[in-house]
């Protein structure tokens, strides 16, 4: 397949000017009616629960998808996806998951130390759980293969 700068050699070269006119004409007309994108941004807006009513708002009012109400409100993509299928940051729960995530990730970027949890084996060193609870780990089978008993 040739390229259009391929093809306008073909063109010039064969002396063809009525066909070069034309497309220099419609090189002119998309250059008058290109427009620049704005840039990406950089950081997105704070999710509350009002901009996740807004969020739900246009979806419901427009015909926009996911990615077009993300770049009018200033989230990405997947915190519209949030919203509108799992409902998250509707309410304005500060111990909601999605808040407990956010305000981390904040505390991350601001350089504050955060509290660590206990690993797991100190945590069930302080409880004491009958021998019978303790089931015998069960053996993995070849999990490449299926037989007609696995269906």
């Amino acid at each position: 397949m040739a390229t259009l700068k391929e093809f306008e050699e073909s063109l010039r070269e064969h002396g063809m000017n009525m066909a070069l006119a034309l497309l220099e004409r419609l090189r002119e007309r998309d250059r008058a009616i290109r427009t620049v994108k704005p840039a990406r941004r950089l950081t997105g807006q704070k999710m509350t629960p009002e901009l996740a009513h807004a969020i739900l708002d246009l979806h419901a009012s427009t015909g926009m998808t996911q990615q077009e109400i993300a770049f009018k409100v200033g989230v990405n993509q997947g915190r519209v996806n949030e919203v509108i299928k799992r409902g998250k940051w509707l309410d304005g729960d500060p111990h909601a998951p999605e808040a407990v995530a956010r305000d981390k990730a904040l505390a991350r970027l601001r350089g504050e130390p955060t509290a660590r949890k206990a690993p797991a084996a100190k945590r069930a060193a302080g409880k004491s759980t009958p021998a019978k609870a303790k089931t015998a780990p069960v053996p993995r089978r070849n999990q490449g293969q299926l037989a007609f008993g696995d269906l």
